[in-house]
């Protein structure tokens, strides 16, 4: 059916389109680039002044070939891959338990126990407080110095608490008079149906810990435990790319250099991207379910 709208309707659509399109390029570009810039020819990208769209030069993939021959890279990528999977992990699992628990309407000193998480948002006892904490435990120097300090985020636990709340008790209620404990209530029933809802934190867990390097810096002094982005900034801010750069003659050596710094930055980012399309389905609702409840 055709919908006579009128002209304020059509000027408030074009006007949509073009400032949602400039976002769109603003946030685009710097992606493109840095991905152009990583298969450009190292000597002519120094010299490339502008808008860069394409790789300057015949494309190469010789900054892509000094990555992976640089150890360190391939190690940070073990490293961060096992804090990112167990990290996310112990993440999800504490936190349904965390949410579960405060779900529950029967459950004693349930409001001083949100109470006390809550003001956990707003107030910490500071950095060194942590690093003696992480010590005395054991953990430093270890990469589960990265997982357990951060093992439960509040925003997070609250998000998948308003999506537990928001689950009719009558499904937990006949679960239970057939006989199902409190595991088999919140794994088999309560889980999945708040599976979007997981799905966009395990997103949001999976992230925070792949883009993470500060604790890494703090806790650990064994260079061969760094995780992906702390190699990454040492690389970026110290501008060391020599191991990556050996056979080159020493003029040749800063223009590939360059390149070699994007690629990098591709290499780090890209998994992390390809994880989007698979939980992209689960975003919306997921939000949606975890911020209202009705």
């Amino acid at each position: 059916m055709f919908i006579n709208r009128s002209v304020g309707e059509r000027i408030y659509d074009a006007a949509n389109t073009i400032i949602i399109g400039i976002i769109i390029i603003i946030t685009i570009y710097p992606l493109l680039h840095i991905v152009m810039a990583s298969f450009s020819q190292g000597s002519l990208f120094i010299a490339h002044k502008g808008i860069l769209l394409w790789p300057v030069g015949s494309p190469t993939v010789q900054a892509y070939g000094a990555v992976l021959r640089n150890p360190n890279i391939i190690t940070g990528y073990l490293n961060t891959i096992f804090v990112v999977g167990i990290g996310t992990a112990v993440n999800i699992l504490l936190t349904a338990v965390g949410a579960f628990f405060l779900s529950r309407k029967n459950v004693l000193f349930r409001n001083f126990v949100m109470f006390i998480i809550v003001f956990s948002m707003y107030f910490s006892g500071g950095l060194i407080p942590l690093y003696f904490t992480v010590r005395n435990l054991g953990l430093e120097n270890t990469l589960l110095a990265l997982v357990f300090p951060v093992a439960i985020n509040t925003t997070n636990l609250i998000i998948m608490l308003t999506a537990f709340s928001a689950i009719p008790d009558s499904l937990t209620e006949s679960a239970t008079i057939d006989g199902a404990n409190h595991i088999t209530v919140l794994f088999r029933i309560i889980v999945p149906v708040a599976f979007p809802t997981i799905a966009v934190l395990i997103l949001y867990y999976a992230v925070g810990h792949w883009n993470s390097w500060f604790n890494a810096m703090i806790f650990l002094r064994r260079r061969e435990l760094f995780p992906l982005q702390l190699i990454l900034r040492e690389i970026l801010i110290q501008n060391d790319t020599t191991i990556m750069t050996m056979g080159a003659d020493a003029g040749e050596r800063a223009f590939v250099g360059e390149t070699i710094k994007n690629a990098i930055i591709v290499v780090a980012t890209l998994p992390i991207l390809l994880l989007y399309p698979f939980l992209q389905k689960y975003f919306v609702k997921g939000i949606m379910v975890g911020s209202l409840k009705g």
